[in-house]
C-alpha cells in the first residue's frame, strides 16, 4: 500500500499550533506581561545608595565597589557610559557578564567570590532571593552584597559620590539647576522609548505593540524636534537624561529596528537624532563602551522566541556614528 503523506494544510495548521503555544510559554518566562498582552518590566529589589551620611554603611571609596555588566544591556551600558565620562574607571572596576542561550541567565568569564554566574552572586548577597537576576550590578567588595542592581539610580550614584577619585569631579551630569527639567526627560523617555523597545519587542497582541510603537515614534519625533534648537535635551551639555537616551539609540538602527519591529523609521533617518546620536558617541571615552557585535550577539543570538533561527546579520555598518556631527553650532 502506498504511503500517504499528511496534507500540506494540517502540516501548517498543526505546526503554527505547536509553535504559538510554545511561543506563549517562553515569552511568559522572557517577558511578564499584563491581561492586554503588554510587556510588564519587573522594578529593580537593591535599592541601597553611596554616599558620606554618618550611619550609611556603604561609603565611597577607591577599588572598593565594582560594576557586573553585558556588554549588550542597553541598562548595564549607562553605568559604563557615566564612568567614563566622570572618568572613574581607576576607582570603579568592571567585571564583564556573558548570557547563557540555554540556561537563560548571566554568567562570569571566569569565577568571582565562588559564583560562576550572576544569579549566584546575587544568593551570595542575599540567600533567600528570589527575584530576577539582572545587570548592572553595582557590588561592595567590603561586605560581598549588591548595593543597587537599578540603572537609573546607579549612574547618580557615579556621578555623584566619586569625584574625589574621578578625573573629571566637575563634570557634572546632573546639576541641581536642571534636576527638574532632566527628571522630566527620563520619565518620558524611559515609558517610550528605553522601555517602549521592548513593549514593542515583547508585545503579545496586534494591539499592544501598536500602542507601544505609536508611543515611541511620537516621542521620538518629540525629541527630534527638541534638538533642532537645543544641542543637547536639556541645554548646552550632556546630563544624565541624554545618557539614558544615548544606550537605547545606539541599539536601535542595530537590533530595534529589525528584531523588536520598530520599523517606522531609523534614527540614522532623523535630521536631529542622527546627528545628536553621533555628538554623543563621539564624547571622550563613551565609543570605547560600545561594543556592536556584542550587541548583535546578544539579542539576535540569545534571544530565542524572537529569533529561533539564532542567525545574526552582518549588518548595519555603524560607521556613520564617526561622522562629523555639527551639533557645536547650535546655541541653546
Amino acid at each position: 500500500m502506498a504511503n500517504k503523506s499528511l496534507p500540506g494544510k494540517l502540516i501548517v495548521k498543526t505546526g503554527k499550533f505547536v509553535w504559538t503555544t510554545m511561543w506563549q510559554i517562553m515569552m511568559s518566562q522572557l517577558a511578564p506581561r499584563s491581561k492586554t498582552g503588554e510587556y510588564l518590566r519587573p522594578e529593580s529589589q537593591f535599592r541601597n545608595f553611596i554616599n558620606t551620611e554618618p550611619n550609611n554603611p556603604y561609603q565611597p571609596a577607591a577599588n572598593r565597589y565594582r560594576l557586573y555588566v553585558g556588554l549588550g544591556c542597553p541598562w548595564a551600558h549607562r553605568t559604563l557610559v557615566t564612568r567614563a565620562l566622570k572618568g572613574l574607571e581607576e576607582a570603579i572596576a568592571v567585571s564583564i557578564v556573558y548570557p547563557d542561550p540555554d540556561a537563560g541567565i548571566w554568567v562570569l568569564s571566569e569565577p568571582e567570590l565562588g559564583c560562576h554566574t550572576v544569579p549566584e552572586l546575587y544568593q551570595l548577597a542575599q540567600s533567600n532571593y528570589q527575584g530576577r537576576s539582572t545587570v548592572p550590578i553595582l557590588w561592595d567588595s567590603k561586605t560581598n552584597t549588591i548595593v543597587n542592581n537599578e540603572s537609573a539610580e546607579i549612574i547618580e550614584i557615579l556621578n555623584a559620590e566619586f569625584n574625589h577619585y574621578a578625573r573629571h569631579p566637575d563634570f557634572d551630569l546632573y546639576p541641581q539647576a536642571l534636576q527638574e527639567k532632566i527628571d522630566w526627560w527620563n520619565d518620558k523617555i524611559y515609558h517610550a522609548v528605553n522601555n517602549g523597545v521592548y513593549r514593542c519587542g515583547f508585545a503579545q497582541t496586534q494591539q499592544a505593540y501598536e500602542n507601544a510603537s505609536q508611543e515611541l515614534f511620537t516621542v521620538l519625533d518629540e525629541i527630534d524636534a527638541t534638538l533642532k534648537t537645543t544641542r543637547y535635551l536639556c541645554g548646552d551639555r550632556p546630563t544624565l537624561a541624554d545618557v539614558r537616551l544615548f544606550t537605547t539609540l545606539f541599539r536601535f538602527d542595530i537590533v530595534y529596528y529589525g528584531l523588536f519591529k520598530c520599523n517606522r523609521r531609523r534614527i540614522r533617518d532623523y535630521s536631529n537624532l542622527g546627528a545628536y546620536l553621533r555628538d554623543l558617541y563621539q564624547l571622550p571615552g563613551v565609543a570605547k563602551t560600545c561594543d556592536l557585535e556584542s550587541v548583535k550577539r546578544d539579542y539576535y543570538g540569545n534571544l530565542f522566541p524572537l529569533n529561533p533561527g539564532g542567525i545574526i546579520p552582518t549588518g548595519p555598518d555603524m560607521t556613520n556614528l564617526l561622522q562629523p556631527h555639527n551639533r557645536e553650532r547650535i546655541t541653546s
